[in-house]
This record gives structure tokens, sequence and C-alpha cells, in this order.
């Protein structure tokens, strides 16, 4: 193949990628690929535990990125970016796999904290405050909030609830794929974040701040606790607490 027709299929009429000696220059390749990695790493982390890190995901991306590069081969006649694009999530799907999110013991917590947060909703017809939450738990405040510190990190999708019924090693796979060409997937998708934002509505004033400012604005606790003038702890409280509202809200979706 001809040096143009090499130079559509990695990047079409991107011949700044390649040095004055007509070789594919690799940092120059890494630095025009970057932001794909990092939009695959976002679409990616929205269907994720809020416990993955997004520098986390973006890190191995370049990795898979860097593979790419080595590996390419022309003559396959396949653009770059789509082998690229195959390649970053790779990555990025082989580290969840390889990672120990949350132990058994905190997902029973937190779930344990999901079902009073559940009853009492049933039973008054509100959300419930930390008091009142941790009375049906059988818990003194100060406990309760302890153990809220102590899940933090939980997450409105557990990947144990990403395992197929059948023991599907591919199910992970197919959750946090591409589905822009699947309408089903899309609808699915679309109905589930209005009944998310309908939630969230729904959730204590100062817990709704920390959502919008932790998911919407990409804040870190400390950034949040420096806004609402409390604790980096306490925001992490809220957060956890935040989240098994609205699982709980969201179980029968």
């Amino acid at each position: 193949m001809g040096g143009n027709g090499l130079r559509d299929l990695i990047c079409p009429g991107a011949a700044s990628m390649y040095t004055a000696k007509g070789r594919l220059d690799a940092n120059a390749m890494l630095k025009q690929y970057s932001p794909l990695v990092r939009r695959l790493a976002h679409q990616m982390i929205a269907k994720l535990p809020a416990n993955v890190e997004l520098d986390d995901l973006i890190q191995v991306g370049m990795i898979g990125l860097s593979d790419a590069l080595s590996r390419f081969d022309s003559a396959q006649g396949v653009q770059f970016e789509t082998f690229a694009t195959q390649r970053i999530r790779g990555a990025m799907l082989d580290e969840l796999r390889g990672s120990d999110w949350m132990s058994r013991g905190d997902r029973r917590q937190q779930r344990s904290i999901e079902s009073a947060v559940h009853k009492l909703e049933q039973r008054l017809g509100r959300a419930p405050s930390e008091g009142e939450i941790a009375k049906e738990m059988g818990l003194t405040l100060s406990d309760y909030q302890e153990l809220l510190h102590k899940v933090r990190g939980t997450q409105l999708v557990y990947l144990e609830d990403m395992t197929g019924d059948d023991g599907d090693d591919d199910y992970l796979d197919r959750h946090v794929a591409d589905e822009g060409s699947n309408p089903l997937a899309m609808l699915n998708d679309h109905r589930m974040r209005a009944a998310l934002v309908e939630a969230i509505k729904n959730l204590p004033e100062r817990e709704q701040y920390v959502m919008s400012m932790y998911y919407e604005h990409d804040m870190n606790l400390k950034e949040i606790a420096a806004v609402l003038k409390v604790t980096e702890s306490r925001v992490c409280q809220l957060h956890s607490q935040s989240i098994a509202r609205l699982r709980s809200r969201l179980r029968e979706w």
C-alpha cells in the first residue's frame, strides 16, 4: 500500500503524524488519539460503580492505545481509530475484571442500609432522616454514620450485578460496550436515566448537591466538602447514603 493510503488508514489527512523520515511518530499519535481514550473512558464509567476512578481507566486506556500503535497492521484494511478503539476498550475491561472493587461484607452492609431505607420510605411516604435509618437498623447515629463511611465508594450498579445468571463472562463486555447502534439498548438507557433523574430530585437537598457536584461537575470529595463547608468524611457519608436511597428507589426499575 502506498504512503498516502497508509496515512489515510492511520488518520485521514494527518501527514503531521509522520516524522521527516516518513516514519510514524508514536508521540504525535498518542497526543492525537488521547481524546479518544478520554471519550471511551467517560462512556464506560457512566455505566460503572462510582468507586471506579476515571483517571485509572484513562491511564489503562492510554496503555491500550500504545499497544494498538505497536500492533496496527495497515494491510488489514481497517482504520486505525477502529482498531485502537477495540484495543483501548479491551484494556479497560481487563482492568475491571482484575480489580477487587468491594468486599462481600461491605456489599451486605450496603444492602442492609438500602433495605432499611426502602422499608422506611414505604412506611413514612418520604425520605427518612439519618436518625430514622439508624434506628431502623438498631444502630446509634454515630455508628450508622461510621458504617456509611466504611462503605464509601459504594455504587449505583455493582459489578456483581453485571454477572450473567449462567456465569456469562461476556456480560460485562456487552454492558459497557458501545450500544449506539442498538435502539432497544438506547431506549432502556434513556428510561434508566429518566428514572434516575426523578429519583435524584427526591433526595434531600444536601444530598442532591453532593450528587450533582460529584457526577455532573466531576468534583472530588475534597472540593465538595469545601463548597458545603463540611468535612470530606461527611461528604463521603452523604454520598454513600444517597446511593443507598437511589438503589432503593430504582430496585424495581
